[in-house]
């Protein structure tokens, strides 16, 4: 019998994956350019089988995007920032606010609802200090409901990845 793994589709809700699903998954995860053909004879399944498990993979949800790595630096984009924020109030029309906030500014690449001391962390990429600067001065600051904003700075990036499924 091949072994599962049950991942979450939703909060109610999950697919079982098998084998073969997962390994769709580890090669899309590293080239999502992979073709039915090339990921057909890396599983050894037809080409049909694979296309369908691709589709269900998509329209479940497990699959929720295909996108392309770019180098921060090699864009102008080589200061990347962490911020931590805390927000004054903390009733759900006042964070959703904040969300949509953060949902418009170009400079923050992921945003998080955290736990701890901070509501949210920001992963902020700017061309430089003096970018990074007016973003803060001119558009974070600005957001509403804002309480506290610290900011870290990253000298290096160790391990990035968005494999999730090895």
């Amino acid at each position: 019998m091949a072994k599962t793994t049950k991942l979450a589709e939703s909060a109610e809700a999950q697919i079982t994956l098998d084998e073969k699903d997962l390994a769709i998954l580890r090669i899309l995860q590293r080239n999502a350019r992979a073709t039915v053909k090339e990921i057909s004879s890396k599983i050894h399944l037809s080409t049909t089988p694979v296309h369908e498990r691709i589709k269900r993979l998509e329209e479940s949800g497990v699959i929720t995007q295909y996108a392309t790595l770019v180098d921060h630096s090699k864009v102008r984009k080589g200061l990347m920032v962490i911020c931590y924020v805390s927000l004054r109030q903390h009733d759900k029309k006042a964070g959703g606010r904040f969300i949509q906030s953060m949902l418009s500014m170009n400079e923050v690449i992921e945003c998080y609802n955290i736990s701890g001391e901070f509501d949210f962390m920001l992963k902020v990429v700017a061309e430089n200090m003096n970018a990074f600067y007016d973003f803060h001065v001119n558009k974070l600051s600005q957001a509403e409901n804002i309480g506290h904003v610290q900011s870290v700075f990253v000298m290096g990036v160790i391990k990035q990845t968005h494999v999730l499924v090895h």
